[in-house]
């Protein structure tokens, strides 16, 4: 087994600030037993452009700021900490177990942050030294690699490590699905894998569910799917990156989590109701914002995403305002029989999958209710017009099509309790789902 990391005693936060192609140093995080807090660095606070790393919860001030609430750590600094595919990974490099061994396992948090790859979601990244920054992760691979991984295996030529988890140890670590960075040219990816533990076309689920989102008019971040070595391979482009030169420009992020004040412990009070609250106070573009979040909210349930918890809704922080970052991980998930809830509450405590529930709170998203109807009529003329293309486009077999097809994409439990003008949208689903 391979010996645990020490406990570290702290850790520092370095940011790229606005528009910088560079990190700096912007404070460090502490253990106080069994919380951390962080403290911003004088040469931080003392910047012309420096910016709070999140308002309310990071103020730009020269005390030890604690988490709030029963949280551990400031939830900005946690939206960058390692997702559960990366903490896994961590895992069984620290401890040498795999698959279900891994449960029993864990880390200081401390740890996590400073073993994760060093191209975080957003600008953060976290060192161990105040003075000196050292990515972590080497090289990402490149699109061609990736393309090409099966053959270079047959040659028996290294692929990177990063590449090489997530395509040939994904099944053995087990319990999240395997992930990697890929570049290619200007843009860069996450690569969302296929997984031999799959019972049905999980990968290709998310690919025809991202592009109907962005084919029915929401900001989604482009997708391409692809193959490798043997797998389907999902690459969602970053928005969080821009190309500039020889470097690389990174956008601040927040998620939702964060944003409702909530820890992981508390994601099951997160609800849209309270995010269109933030949205109206906070938000670049309120209005157009809100209309956003409801057509994200309705297309869910179109194609059956229910994991569309508080993390998986985010925004750009540029050190006053937040604004809407495209929507991702649109994946349908499986699902039995009809009856279905979202992550998120969508209004009070109420959280069926059903479109008479988002109706009843047209207002907290400035829509009228015949505003709200067209919005989902109009999705459901692009499922209706681009289902079929976009199966043959992901070459989706007929078994997985029936799987789908009126079980995650329209399901009948999605029109219940419609009345008056929004019961036309019932039989506007029928006569889609009976035509394909």
């Amino acid at each position: 087994m391979t010996s645990r990391p020490p406990h570290p005693r702290e850790a520092y936060v370095w940011t790229w600030l606005p528009g910088a192609a560079e990190p700096v140093v912007a404070g460090r995080l502490v253990p106080d037993g069994e919380r951390i807090q962080f403290i911003y660095g004088r040469s931080y606070r003392e910047r012309a452009d420096a910016i709070a790393l999140y308002l309310p919860e990071l103020p730009l001030r020269p005390e030890p700021i604690a988490p709030l609430g029963v949280m551990q750590m400031a939830s900005a600094i946690r939206d960058g900490a390692p997702d559960a595919w990366g903490r896994r990974v961590i895992l069984n490099k620290t401890f040498g177990v795999k698959g279900e061994a891994l449960d029993g396992y864990e880390l200081d948090e401390l740890v996590f942050l400073l073993e994760s790859g060093s191209d975080r979601i957003g600008a953060l990244d976290f060192q161990a030294s105040a003075t000196r920054y050292s990515p972590r992760g080497g090289r990402h691979a490149t699109l061609e690699e990736l393309l090409a991984s099966a053959e270079k295996v047959e040659k028996n030529l290294p692929l990177t490590p990063e590449l090489d988890q997530a395509l040939h140890h994904g099944s053995s670590i087990g319990g999240a699905r395997p992930k990697a960075l890929v570049v290619d040219g200007a843009r860069k990816y996450v690569a969302k894998f296929s997984s031999s533990n799959d019972t049905y076309s999980v990968v290709k689920g998310e690919y025809i569910a991202m592009r109907l989102a962005a084919l029915a008019g929401l900001s989604v971040a482009p997708v391409r799917l692809v193959n490798a070595a043997g797998k389907d391979v999902l690459l969602v482009e970053r928005f969080d990156r821009v190309a500039e030169q020889d470097s690389w420009r990174r956008r601040a992020m927040v998620s939702a989590l964060t944003m409702l004040e909530l820890d992981e412990m508390q994601a099951r009070y997160a609800s849209y109701q309270d995010l269109a609250e933030t949205i109206r106070f906070r938000f670049t573009e309120p209005t157009a914002t809100l209309h956003e979040l409801f057509a994200r909210l309705t297309l869910n349930i179109l194609v059956g995403n229910v994991d569309d918890h508080a993390r998986n809704h985010a925004a750009f922080w540029d050190g006053a305002q937040l604004s809407l970052t495209p929507a991702y991980d649109i994946c349908p998930q499986a699902r039995a029989g009809e009856e279905a809830s979202q992550a998120m509450l969508i209004t009070g405590q109420q959280r069926s999958s059903q479109i008479a529930t988002c109706l009843a709170a047209v207002g907290e998203y400035h829509l009228t209710e015949t505003q709200a109807v067209a919005i989902v009529s109009n999705q459901l003329r692009a499922i209706g017009a681009h289902w079929l293309n976009l199966c043959e486009e992901a070459d989706l077999g007929q078994v997985d099509r029936r799987l789908f097809w009126g079980r995650q994409f329209l399901n009948p439990f999605a029109f219940y309790g419609l009345e008056g003008a929004a019961a036309g949208l019932t039989a506007q689903a029928d006569a889609i789902r009976s035509a394909v």
